[in-house]
Parts: C-alpha cells; sequence; structure tokens
C-alpha cells in the first residue's frame, strides 16, 4: 500500500505539487523551531469552511483557541510530541502557552508598529514580534516567573487571559493561565489573513519591562477618546 503523504489537507489547502509541499514544511520547520526555543506548544483549533473546525455554534474566537481544555498541561517543547499533533491534524493551528518561559505583550497593530521604530532607534533588543490578524501585533519576552510563594507572584492590571481579551483593547500581558495563537495560523476569513512572524523564535527573549514602558506610551498616543457631543 502506498504511503500517503503527512501533509494531505494542507497540499489540497495550497494546492498540489513542490510548493505547497515546501509551505507545509516551512510550517513544520516554523513550529519546531518555536519548540525548540523552549516555548510550549499546544494544537489549536483551525478555519473549517466559514466557522471553527470545533463545531460549536457561535463560536466566539474560532480558530483561535486550544482544541483541548487541558491545553496548559498539555503543551510542550518535544518536538516529536509536535510532529504527532502535525502529522494527526495538519490543518490545525497551535498556541504557545504563556507564564512558563515567556509572556506574550500583546498591543493594537498601529501602536506596535510606532514602537517597533521607537526600540529600534533607541538600540533595544527585540525578542520575537509576531503580527496577529487583523489588528494586534505581539511582542515575545520573558517571563516575570511563576515563584513557589504565590504571594512572590506580581500580578499586574494588565495581565489578560483568554476569557478577558475583550477588556483589555490596548496592551495586553498574556501571563499564567494564557496563549497566544502561533505563526503561521490560518483565520477565519472574517479575521484576515492570519498569524505570521516578523521576528522568528531564534531571538533571545528580552526582560519584558524594557519594552513595557514603549508599548505603554505608544498605546496611549494611539488611544483616542470619544468627543463629547456639542
Amino acid at each position: 500500500m502506498a504511503r500517503e503523504s503527512r501533509f494531505p489537507r494542507w497540499l489540497r489547502r495550497g494546492g498540489r505539487g513542490a510548493g505547497g509541499e515546501a509551505a507545509a514544511q516551512a510550517r513544520e520547520e516554523s513550529l519546531l523551531a518555536v519548540a525548540r526555543a523552549g516555548l510550549p506548544v499546544a494544537p489549536a483549533a483551525h478555519p473549517q469552511g466559514y466557522g471553527c473546525s470545533c463545531a460549536r455554534i457561535g463560536c466566539p474566537t474560532p480558530a483561535r483557541h486550544p482544541v483541548s481544555l487541558t491545553w496548559n498541561t498539555e503543551a510542550t517543547t518535544d518536538p516529536e510530541q509536535v510532529l504527532r499533533w502535525l502529522r494527526a491534524d495538519p490543518e490545525a493551528n497551535f498556541v504557545t502557552a504563556t507564564g512558563r518561559v515567556h509572556d506574550v505583550l500583546d498591543v493594537p497593530l498601529a501602536a506596535g508598529l510606532e514602537a517597533l521604530e521607537r526600540l529600534a532607534a533607541d538600540g533595544v533588543e527585540l525578542g520575537p514580534v509576531a503580527v496577529a490578524d487583523p489588528d494586534r501585533m505581539l511582542f515575545f519576552t520573558a517571563t516575570r516567573g511563576t515563584p513557589d510563594d504565590e504571594d512572590e507572584w506580581w500580578p499586574c492590571e494588565l495581565d489578560c487571559h483568554p476569557e478577558t481579551m475583550d477588556e483589555h483593547p490596548g496592551l495586553r500581558w498574556h501571563c499564567r493561565g494564557s496563549y497566544v495563537l502561533l505563526p503561521p495560523a490560518r483565520l477565519t476569513e472574517e479575521g484576515g489573513e492570519g498569524v505570521r512572524w516578523l521576528r522568528g523564535p531564534e531571538h533571545p527573549l528580552p526582560d519584558p519591562l524594557a519594552l513595557l514602558e514603549t508599548l505603554t506610551d505608544a498605546c496611549a498616543s494611539h488611544h483616542r477618546e470619544p468627543a463629547w457631543p456639542n
């Protein structure tokens, strides 16, 4: 019996031939690079038709959420496990669990672009940076940590968990108990083209405080309070 390609559905989406297989291989290598960088990953839902592969009616975050309720404990840096997940469902998106090794500072795209220019001008070393369509930018940083003594943990009013995303339209700080979608990821038509790297996971993770002031200032400069009616 002929061996089935490990990228059957991915190839059907992207077109048959060398181009589709190359794209699938690049996707695999990108996810493995994340695992090698020590960032834990877990499988997520993907677009299916006009909706989400989870088949939940009215899914609030189509193609943007983990497939398992135990994603936080399942998230791993084991490359063999990542490959098993990929080959079991080549269409799956992937998330990375924050708060273990890394955090993510998640800002509006316009603010992120401004902050990138300012950080570069100041000579600040950046880590991985991704764009999440349609309107967010993700700055990957070292984590604030998860000390054994819970009283030592530094809570932050910017902390963002999956269920509180709408409460943080400006800067969101993904730390313990949160996740972000990893590049390369596909979104539904309403969500835009997907998630892609501007700077890949090979870059060392910076201290989040080295970026925080610039990011908060950029977010403030792009936030406009609604004008009062005359």
